[in-house]
């Protein structure tokens, strides 16, 4: 295992996380957003298929132990906050996701959340900008790349990424596996799924390819994608989604929110199904408090960025574990 510098030696990136920090919060105050805390320990950890979660135990004093889970996001309890305060809303928060460590991944890391009333994914990209600008340099180096925050920040969308990048105009050939596979000019592997071909080639082809030169923001995901993102009404081929790119990183994701609880139970009940069929252990009931409230949200946007990565990329270190204080 490689040797990692020492605390002391790694001081000048860990104050760069204090003041990245220092500014977020800045950025939102003077904005009036609300800064929320919501708990860690949750009964519904989330209902993403792919993501594995800590469990653990809770000892009532009556001598019960009941199952809990550290959560992958603060998203469904802001979204109740946000149903009932309706305000704009932010969250510096801890996270654990199981399985996930390498240099721009950590089991626990911190997750910047925020949630601003009738702002539309427009609105939400002018924004995000503008705090990625509040943070970072206006141009700097990562990994032999220089990223100009000065300009523009990019915005395409997956399909015009899978037409530039893989030759694929992937809206017009549906969800069918082998179409992509063979439209795409690659072989499809054993149980290889439409979504694990779809991200197997953003991954291969599309994610070295952006964000390199400016941050570009990835638009109109399939509906496929859509997780907690309501569809485009004038393309339901599409959801109201975006994800951030900087340096050929993914540093945010975010949806114009879903506010219809049916069409949100359905999809979490695909999901479930899903994900017992991978992680039969992965099971918990559905956050039913959530789903109360999704009817009572106004029109909002939402966005979650890992800021451990926002960090890295501001400091110039290619790795999480640089800019941590200890492991």
């Amino acid at each position: 295992m490689r040797s990692r510098p020492s605390v002391a030696d790694r001081l000048p990136l860990l104050r760069r996380r204090m003041l990245v920090i220092k500014a977020i919060r800045a950025f939102f105050e003077a904005r009036n957003y609300l800064e929320v805390e919501t708990p860690y320990l949750v009964l519904n950890p989330g209902e993403e298929v792919h993501l594995k979660c800590f469990g653990t135990s809770l000892m009532t004093p009556d001598g019960q132990n009941l199952p809990r889970y550290l959560h992958t996001s603060p998203e469904f309890a802001m979204k109740r906050l946000m149903a009932e305060l309706k305000s704009p809303l932010f969250q510096l928060a801890r996270v654990w996701r199981n399985g996930e460590q390498s240099a721009t991944h950590m089991p626990e890391f911190t997750m910047l959340e925020w949630y601003r009333p009738h702002a539309s994914l427009s609105d939400l990209m002018d924004e995000t900008e503008a705090l990625i600008r509040c943070t970072c340099p206006p141009i700097f180096s990562y990994l032999g790349h220089e990223i100009d925050l000065t300009q523009p920040f990019e915005r395409m969308t997956v399909n015009e990424a899978f037409q530039r990048y893989v030759g694929v105009d992937l809206l017009s050939i549906g969800e069918a596996a082998p179409v992509l596979a063979r439209a795409a000019g690659t072989e499809l592997r054993a149980g290889e799924s439409w979504e694990d071909l779809f991200f197997r080639l953003m991954l291969e082809r599309i994610e070295p390819q952006i964000g390199r030169a400016r941050p570009c923001f990835l638009t109109d995901w399939p509906v496929a994608q859509a997780a907690l993102a309501r569809r485009d009404p004038e393309d339901d081929r599409v959801a109201l989604r975006f994800e951030l790119y900087l340096a050929g990183i993914e540093l945010a994701n975010a949806f114009e929110e879903l506010t219809d609880a049916v069409e949100q139970r359905a999809r979490f009940e695909r999901d479930r199904a899903r994900r017992m069929a991978l992680t039969p252990d992965q099971d918990w009931p559905l956050d039913e408090a959530f789903l109360a409230a999704l009817p009572d949200m106004p029109p909002c946007s939402g966005i979650a960025l890992g800021v451990d990565r926002l960090v890295m990329l501001a400091a110039s270190t290619t790795e999480i574990a640089n800019i941590r204080w200890i492991e």
